[in-house]
């Protein structure tokens, strides 16, 4: 944990900050200012003021959108936001659970024990299923972290929440993860087939079969 972090995060206590910040990341990719005005009821003046506060402290990332029209009286490139690919965590005191996840990950990869992490990863899911019992496993997934959304008759997660890990290790964290998952859906007494690997880029590598989920398209 940095200075930097906290400063970063403190800016999000400010409400307009946190609904515009919000607004920027459920889209899922760029979002002009009057898009993101309109999210958060205030005018595109002050939006911008405050996105742009946002991409200072590396929470939000900028650039420009190309106007379709071209040559004289085009006007100016629009300009768009969207999530930093950075990650920013505060733990107090500092922790460093990052560093041993990693070593861990190595340790599997060593002993060849990708069965093995897949069993706890699915008995993980399970006993998350045990403290969640009479949910939907999208709601659950949403306060992990994943941010679920549904596209064409699938529950997609806009985010992973082992992105770091999974850069170093894909293929045995990509599974462990839809291990888990499984675990999750099967522990809520759902089908854990819905469960399956579906990567896109930039977001996590597992999706959802989609059974009359109330989440708004992305």
């Amino acid at each position: 944990m940095s200075s930097d972090d906290i400063e970063a995060l403190a800016l999000l206590h400010d409400p307009v900050r946190r609904t515009l910040y919000a607004a920027v990341t459920a889209a899922g990719g760029d979002m002009g200012r009057g898009e993101a005005a309109q999210a958060a009821g205030v005018s595109r003046t002050l939006a911008g003021h405050h996105l742009d506060k946002l991409v200072e402290a590396g929470l939000l990332e900028s650039g420009f959108r190309q106007q379709e029209k071209k040559g004289p009286g085009s006007g100016r490139p629009a300009k768009v936001y969207r999530r930093a690919r950075g990650e920013r965590s505060v733990s107090l005191p500092p922790r460093d659970y990052a560093t041993l996840a990693s070593v861990l990950a190595a340790v599997v990869d060593l002993l060849g024990a990708e069965e093995q992490a897949e069993e706890a990863a699915r008995a993980a899911g399970a006993g998350l299923a045990g403290r969640h019992r009479g949910e939907r496993a999208e709601s659950v997934l949403e306060r992990r972290g994943y941010e679920p959304y549904a596209e064409g008759g699938v529950v997609r997660l806009r985010n992973c929440p082992f992105h770091a890990l999974s850069v170093e290790q894909p293929l045995l964290v990509c599974s462990m993860n839809l291990a888990l998952c499984q675990g999750l859906l099967e522990g809520l007494g759902d089908d854990p087939r819905r469960a399956e690997l579906d990567p896109r880029p930039g977001e996590c590598c597992v999706s959802l079969k989609q059974i009359d989920v109330d989440i708004e398209a992305g």
